[in-house]
């Protein structure tokens, strides 16, 4: 057999031996230089991937040589598994690829599909076999990277025919055809994602993939089996027009609530359950039907422990006891500047706009990050000038704003969205001013009965104060003495030591800066209570605070599995509380008119059957209520333990709660 050249070029090259310098311990080793090129890089060459006939793939697959097919799967297989890879880019790729699977489907369909011998087999049979898995592997990668890749399948009607074929025909407990079936069932997920209508219930039982696919859950074992048929049925009875092939005694909704118990196990095959389940239920006449399965009970109530499992809580203290009274610890140094007598008698008679210019120099600073809003700013002007409206009427509440922009250019009036909106006047602040505090640096001396009262600005003219009046005065007898600063008991101490001693009584410019752990406010016994006082040390003992109730708090939304789990409680629920009052029935009289009457027996009894069948619909429906609402009843308490960050979703778990209580 000819070899059968693979498209690698092998660049010539002639070997440039350099000279080394010879030691006693090193051989003489020639240094080949190789001629570098272009990057030749595999799977990326013109005649892997060149849009036509003469494709260096496509040669390979129609040679029939089992060496070449392999190389060539081999280099489709890691083409595929990009976005970029279009089936149709390599005319026939398609159907080259189809034959391999389809002879895979013949040879079940011939019988041929025993198992292979225990410890040999017939090579060409395996080869066979590794290149129809490794075909429909690249068929089914493709339709899951790229869109157009569907379209190509579903036009071409061989598709049709190999997965209906594959469903029909394998053995469906062989461990053989599982990875074959799987890929089977990922392509006709991928076809149906576009949409596809099945047949008619009545067609042939070979043109209707849904029992095949129902039959695997009922038979199989394989995991990925189960998971993908389950994906599949979802989606396909997720179409209106595919609604009829649902059934409510179907072997999938046996397989689903089989299954429904394991979600802390395996949350991948509970997931894909819960959504064939969901599409089930989501056909109103399978809801009323399910409320009459004898295990919806115990379905709603794994549903709801799903629930359970899935949320994250945390646990808060919630304190009970109404906000403490609270003062702040150190009083502020600077206050909003407020207009004296007078001031306001030399704006007051001003006439305006002069008087609102003058008033806001006085009462505002430009501050870039400074901001009031303009009713808050409107009542400081009519507040102040109010008194002297019969000198000069106060000015409408635009006009006022507008004179921000006279004063301060930089200035500006704003609109806020919301909600709330907010009108405010940004680039403008209060002046501040010191806060007043006269008893800061007032003298104690005399345990605070100095007999000269005197209140310093500044800790320079207190401690100068104590110095000339009470310490270092000439009128007193020498020797040791007593400091006699309010409740200090220091003494007796020489006139030296007492001087210095003095110096911790008075108060400091700045306080000491806090620690970061400490707050800014001190809790205060209640809203009335003096503060400050003289010896914090005596304040009263503020009331512990013993009303704290543990209450759990979900940190996080649930996932989409729960999010599932949720609509089927949520269908199950409508579904067992939708009672209405029944539709009028025909009989001999509509809303007044007589009703027709037919004189033929026959027609009587027909009416009678249609009534007898409706009568039976009823009884059946209103049963499958009262039983759906004493399953609600019992895992009302269940039900009342989970918790939703959304308000919508609480919403319906409350509503659920609360007719469970009420009915």
């Amino acid at each position: 057999m000819q070899t059968v050249n693979r498209g690698l070029t092998i660049k010539q090259y002639q070997p440039t031996i350099q000279p080394i310098s010879v030691t006693p311990a090193t051989t003489i080793q020639p240094i080949a230089t190789v001629v570098t090129g272009s990057n030749v890089k595999d799977d990326y060459e013109r005649w892997y991937v060149e849009p036509s006939p003469k494709n260096r793939m496509m040669l390979a697959l129609r040679s029939g040589i089992p060496e070449e097919v392999s190389w060539a799967l081999d280099r489709l297989l890691r083409l595929c598994s990009n976005e970029k890879f279009l089936l149709s880019a390599i005319p026939g790729l398609t159907d080259a690829l189809f034959t391999w699977p389809e002879w895979y489907v013949e040879r079940a369909k011939s019988k041929k599909s025993q198992i292979l011998a225990l410890f040999a087999g017939d090579p060409k049979e395996v080869i066979k076999r590794r290149h129809a898995l490794e075909a429909i592997t690249i068929l089914r990668t493709a339709t899951a990277y790229n869109d157009a890749n569907v379209q190509e399948l579903l036009d071409n009607a061989r598709s049709r025919t190999l997965i209906l074929s594959a469903l029909h025909q394998l053995e469906l407990d062989s461990d053989e055809n599982e990875e074959f079936l799987v890929n089977v069932l990922e392509i006709f997920h991928d076809l149906s994602s576009a949409g596809l209508t099945l047949p008619p219930t009545n067609a042939p039982i070979t043109a209707n993939p849904t029992p095949a696919v129902l039959a695997i859950l009922k038979e199989t074992s394989n995991r990925s089996l189960i998971i993908a048929s389950f994906q599949l049925l979802a989606l396909l009875f997720s179409y209106p027009a595919n609604v009829d092939h649902i059934t409510p005694d179907s072997s999938g909704l046996e397989a689903a609530l089989r299954y429904l118990p394991l979600f802390s196990m395996d949350k991948e095959l509970v997931d894909a359950a819960l959504n064939f389940l969901y599409a089930h239920l989501a056909c109103a006449p399978m809801a009323r039907a399910f409320l009459l399965h004898p295990k919806m009970p115990s379905t709603l109530r794994v549903l709801v422990l799903l629930l359970l499992k899935e949320q994250v809580e945390e646990i808060v203290m919630v304190d009970l006891c109404p906000p403490p009274a609270v003062a702040l610890a150190v009083p502020p140094d600077t206050v909003d500047l407020v207009l004296g007598p007078g001031e306001l008698e030399t704006l007051g008679p001003m006439d305006e706009p002069k008087r609102c210019y003058e008033w806001m120099k006085a009462m505002f600073v430009l501050n870039p990050e400074g901001e009031l809003t303009q009713v808050e700013f409107f009542q400081l002007y009519s507040v102040t000038f109010t008194p002297f409206t019969e000198a000069s009427p106060l000015l409408a509440p635009a006009d006022v704003i507008k004179n921000v922009n006279v004063v301060y250019p930089s200035a500006q009036a704003l609109l806020l969205p919301g909600p709330p909106q907010k009108f405010v006047v940004r680039g403008v602040a209060r002046k501040q001013v010191k806060a007043p505090n006269q008893d800061r640096y007032k003298c104690q001396w005399d345990h605070g009965q100095c007999p000269n009262p005197f209140s310093a600005q500044n800790p320079g003219d207190l401690y100068d104060h104590m110095l000339s009046v009470h310490i270092g005065h000439g009128d007193l007898a020498p020797g040791p003495r007593h400091c006699l600063w309010a409740a200090c008991t220091q003494g007796p101490m020489s006139l030296k030591h007492l001087s210095s001693h003095v110096l911790t009584h008075i108060p400091l410019t700045q306080p000491f800066p806090k620690h970061s752990s400490q707050s800014d406010v001190v809790t205060l016994p209640d809203p009335g209570h003096q503060h400050p006082v003289e010896d914090p040390t005596k304040r009263s003992i503020v009331p512990p605070r013993e009303f704290f109730v543990p209450l759990s708090r979900v940190t996080k939304d649930p996932p989409p599995m729960a999010l599932t789990a949720l609509l089927c409680v949520r269908v199950l629920f409508r579904t067992a509380f939708a009672s209405a009052e029944a539709a009028p029935r025909a009989d001999d009289d509509h809303f007044g008119f007589p009703g027709m009457t037919d004189d033929q027996d026959d027609g009587q009894t027909l009416q009678q059957q249609q009534q007898a069948r409706d009568a039976q619909t009823e009884d059946s429906e209103r049963e499958g209520e009262l039983k759906g609402r004493r399953a609600f009843a019992a895992v009302r308490e269940m039900l009342g333990e989970v918790k939703i960050r959304d308000e919508t979703l609480m919403g319906w778990v409350v509503e659920m709660v609360t007719a469970g209580t009420s009915g």
